[in-house]
């Protein structure tokens, strides 16, 4: 296997944890806006667009893990980690979805600063700030777990969730 093989498959797998939490979550989130919001005829996130964001948050805890300074109190409780993680993904997080309604309103803009000025003035903030809040909510319970498995380690922490692993399989994961 070359290197960059061999670094484009540990990126992925890397990836692969915080972009099924975020799927499965956002799915969560799409459900109760569709109970909340029935027969209001607001249009509502498609599988693809919730496919699309869990991917967007996965590559952002990849991008995020990236910065020298994102493990910073690695001696200390796990609720300083974790906290100091979520506000760095959030603050990520919050960015990328501000720039994915950019693009939306830079489609019909003759240029981008065109384009925020009609997205500040436009934008529904209510909305942006509820699903922000989300979002955070979500990451901060993905950085307590993921903080948590770093100091019990990866394979007790799913045996502790989901039972203990056959050998066979875990010697296949230890690889």
């Amino acid at each position: 296997m070359s290197e960059l093989t061999a670094k484009i498959k540990h990126e992925f797998l890397e990836m692969l944890p915080p972009t099924i939490f975020f799927f499965v979550l956002l799915h969560v989130i799409a459900l109760v806006r569709a109970l909340m919001i029935k027969g209001s005829g607001i249009s509502l996130p498609t599988t693809a667009s919730v496919a699309l964001a869990a991917l967007i948050l996965g590559k952002a805890v990849l991008l995020a893990n990236m910065l020298p300074f994102i493990n910073r109190f690695p001696e200390r409780p796990l609720i300083w980690n974790a906290a100091w993680k979520t506000v760095i993904y959030t603050i990520i997080a919050t960015f990328i979805h501000y720039l994915e309604r950019l693009y939306d309103y830079w489609k019909d803009a003759p240029n981008i600063a065109a384009a925020n000025h009609q997205l500040l003035t436009e934008m529904n903030w209510p909305r942006f700030w509820a699903i922000q809040i989300l979002l955070f909510v979500l990451i901060l319970n993905y950085c307590i777990f993921a903080e948590l498995g770093r100091i019990i380690g990866r394979q007790r922490l799913k045996a502790i969730f989901l039972g203990p692993i056959p050998p066979d399989i875990l010697a296949r994961l230890s690889k």
